[in-house]
């Protein structure tokens, strides 16, 4: 018998078990811009401002939606809609079928095992109570998975 994450599908899984699929990356809680004429997604180093920078987890997981507009509840009816989701995501792997990265916190033990191995935004974001609305533009960056 194989752990959770490789014998039962996401829409099977407890929500403590869902909860634990979570990396810590918090690349999901980045300034995404989109482009509405081709709909391209750039991606920003802006943090969400519940983010926090250092543990890379919400400081109000809980009031979250209620507290920031377009924050997304990521569920397994959602997820393959959501296409920006980087190719590391705990979520978008099992739903495709493929195994846990090895530096997962499920499969070390190490919950900041995703910060040593650069995989996460902890070492470059910035909060957007520090970014002028007008300037995220200037913070777009290239994913490198």
């Amino acid at each position: 018998m194989g752990e959770f994450w490789e014998t039962k599908k996401l829409y099977e899984m407890s929500p403590n078990e869902w909860e634990s699929l979570c990396d810590g990356c918090g690349k999901c809680c980045l300034v995404k811009l989109e482009d509405y004429d081709t709909e391209e997604i750039y991606h920003t180093n802006v943090a969400c401002k519940l983010l926090d920078l250092k543990e890379c987890r919400c400081s109000d997981y809980k009031g979250r939606q209620d507290l920031v507009d377009d924050c997304v509840k990521l569920d397994p009816d959602s997820l393959r809609s959501i296409k920006w989701l980087p190719d590391t995501c705990a979520y978008r792997l099992i739903d495709e079928g493929k195994p846990l990265p090895d530096w997962h916190h499920l499969v070390t033990g190490n919950t900041d095992a995703v910060h040593q191995v650069l995989g996460s935004v902890r070492h470059f974001a910035v909060s957007e109570l520090e970014v002028e609305e007008q300037d995220i533009e200037q913070h777009i960056i290239q994913w490198v998975d």
